[in-house]
């Protein structure tokens, strides 16, 4: 018999699950066989797409086709080791099963038909057998299933998206926020200002799946760890994680799972807590003092709190309101999310938030290696290992707090933007003790009166302009634009510099590499380290800090013992 010759496509699979991918793939179909928008949203996705098989030195036999280059993953991430070849690196972090490689890819095993996350505890399949997933719902297109092992969808989101800023990447936080849920896919295209088709497109070459099925993919995983996490009834459940009705939550989980929803909760051997809560995963090692203590100095009163080593603040939940908390358990490499409201809310915008802002879906230990080449930072960063860069709940609050706190202390900004919130901020229906208002709108504030503010008439011009400008629409602070365009948007607005544009692009838009270089607690941080405060010798030095300036930022303002700065 002749010897099996790899480098080309992997094996098929054995006939059962064969039988299994296909009838996955016509179980999907017809969950979503038309966009609720009227374009055609059958899966046409080539069978390599976004796979790796087996990749040999030698030459593939004559008449036997070869792995294109477009099955490579592409974007910032994709080679994990210089010195060997992706599925090899990718194999490898398979066999040792890195916790860095969590959520960076998933493998489908076509022996099984199962696709498992990197760090799964059963044993490692052969090479021959493997084919890799940028993203979960990639895997399943194909035909695989949740391992039932290393539940993938506990596995935090992959931290490449963070750095890239084009437009799939956009795409994909917006996806995660819950936009294709209420506006469907046309809504994610013009947010994103392309056509459906051409999205579609884009998405399927470079994810492996198109936008619908990433969100069905998001629905399906946030339902699946509520049935574990909660003893919320199935129709609680169907409607917080996204979907349209029973019927179809039921027909998703059972394609995806090969299982019913009640086949699944019976399947939990977990204790189910009541009410909404869920634990969201990150990649240790997390500086959660340092998090929550910068947190806590910037909270704006009647809105957020950090009290008894949890964040607090209010939100809203569906047609009502009520009160968000996230609590770290250090032990488990999570965070427990639980909202307190009246009634069951839509969850997958809370979540995606809730992530964002303590930077859950951050790789440390990248940007640990990357900081660490530069004399300055090697010993804040071997100091605080694991600090992350804050993010925002909502990006025009950010903003609007960014604004006020121009040239005054962070006490003094916390305290305007309170009194922005007593002015025009929304009562909660069942006040907490210290919680009770929603931040305004930005249509409610660009039509408040700002005179109680406290501030110079040309920083209340400020606010309101920016305020109109986001209800407009001229301004998004959503991540559907891309961050240095936001930026120049801003600066383009009376009483926004380039501080503030740095800052916002910082922390609302979740730029890693924004860099706000007139800051001056960075100042205060270079000069006590022996360093020119000059905003251009900073921007020098910084350049080797690409693409985590904003990382480097955190860790010089955690540098400071005064945290008198003024930002």
């Amino acid at each position: 018999m002749r010897a099996p010759v790899y480098g080309m496509r992997a094996r098929r699979p054995l006939s059962r699950a064969r039988s299994v991918r296909n009838g996955c793939i016509r179980s999907i179909r017809r969950i979503d066989a038309r966009w609720e928008d009227g374009v055609d949203d059958r899966v046409r996705v080539h069978p390599g797409l976004h796979t790796h098989t087996v990749s040999d030195a030698r030459s593939p036999a004559p008449g036997r086709a070869t792995r294109s280059d477009s099955c490579q993953t592409r974007g910032p991430g994709s080679g994990y080791n210089g010195g060997m070849g992706e599925f090899e690196a990718r194999y490898q972090a398979v066999r040792s099963r890195d916790r860095r490689f969590d959520g960076r890819f998933f493998t489908g095993v076509t022996s099984t038909g199962i696709y498992c996350r990197p760090i799964c505890p059963a044993r490692t399949p052969k090479p021959e057998h493997c084919r890799f997933y940028t993203h979960a719902a990639a895997a399943e297109l194909a035909g695989f299933r949740p391992c039932r092992r290393c539940r993938p969808e506990a596995s935090p989101d992959s931290p490449e998206w963070d750095v890239r800023a084009d437009l799939v990447g956009r795409g994909l936080r917006l996806i995660a926020d819950g936009v294709v849920d209420r506006e469907g896919v046309v809504g994610l295209a013009s947010r994103l200002a392309v056509g459906p088709r051409h999205l579609h497109r884009l998405f399927v070459e470079e994810v492996g799946a198109p936008p619908i099925a990433l969100a069905r993919s998001r629905r399906a995983r946030l339902a699946r760890q509520l049935l574990d996490q909660t003893s919320l009834t199935m129709a609680e459940i169907a409607f917080a994680s996204g979907f349209a009705s029973v019927r179809s939550f039921n027909d998703t989980i059972r394609a995806i799972y090969r299982r019913t929803p009640r086949e699944l909760r019976a399947d939990g051997t977990a204790g189910r807590a009541p009410g909404m809560q869920l634990l969201l995963r990150y990649r240790p090692p997390y500086a959660w003092d340092q998090m929550l203590a910068y947190l806590a100095a910037r909270a704006i009163p009647g809105v957020e709190e950090v009290r008894a080593g949890a964040y607090r603040r209010t939100v809203q939940v569906g047609d009502g309101a009520g009160v968000l908390e996230l609590r770290p358990d250090v032990a488990k490499d999570a965070v427990l999310l639980r909202v307190h409201a009246e009634e069951v809310g839509e969850l997958t915008t809370l979540v995606q938030r809730a992530r964002r802002l303590l930077d859950l879906d951050a790789a440390p230990h990248e940007v640990a290696r990357v900081l660490r080449r530069d004399e300055l930072l090697a010993p804040l960063v071997r100091r605080l290992p694991g600090l992350r860069l804050p993010g925002a709940f909502d990006g025009f609050e950010l903003a609007v707090r960014a604004v006020l706190g121009q040239q005054v202390s962070v006490a003094a900004a916390s305290t305007l933007a309170g009194r922005l919130v007593s002015i025009c901020g929304t009562p909660l229906p069942a006040r907490d003790a210290s919680l009770g208002t929603l931040f305004p709108a930005p249509g409610t504030v660009a039509n408040a009166n700002l005179g109680g503010l406290g501030v110079p008439a040309a920083r209340a011009e400020a606010v309101r302009a920016l305020a109109e400008a986001v209800a407009s629409g001229e301004i998004r602070l959503d991540g559907s634009a891309d961050p240095p365009a936001v930026e120049a948007a801003l600066l383009a607005l009376p009483g926004i510099g380039p501080w503030t544009a740095a800052y916002v692009g910082m922390r609302a838009l979740r730029d890693p590499d924004a860099f706000p270089a007139g800051d001056l607690g960075l100042r205060h941080a270079l000069n006590g380290n022996g360093h020119a405060s000059s905003a251009r010798a900073a921007t020098a030095r910084a350049e080797a800090w690409r693409p985590w300036r904003g990382y480097a930022t955190v860790h010089l303002w955690a540098s400071l013992n005064g945290g008198k700065e003024k930002r």
